[in-house]
């Protein structure tokens, strides 16, 4: 992924599972215990802000980063993703 270039499908995914979800299990618990029902971003293996809504979360976190950046709300279970977002058809 290149400085001018925009990163792939494959890349977000990857970032995500790599980087930012782990980073979210490792603070899972203090943030439970602060922050619960709350919606947080992490990006750069880094809290980056909590807030109220989903929708808050997702217009500061566009607004103030390029992706990719995890949302999810504090307790919650993580969402999952139809294969059909998470992987491209072979036709591609």
């Amino acid at each position: 992924m290149g400085a001018d270039t925009l990163p792939t499908q494959e890349e977000h995914i990857e970032v995500l599972t790599q980087r930012e979800i782990p980073a979210y299990e490792s603070m899972r618990v203090e943030l439970e215990r602060k922050h619960r029902a709350k919606w947080v971003v992490i990006r750069d293996q880094t809290l980056q802000g909590t807030y109220d809504t989903f929708e808050a979360a997702a217009a500061d976190a566009s607004r103030r980063f390029a992706r990719p950046y995890l949302i999810r709300q504090v307790g919650a279970p993580p969402a999952s993703l139809p294969a059909s977002v998470i992987y491209r058809p072979i036709y591609d």
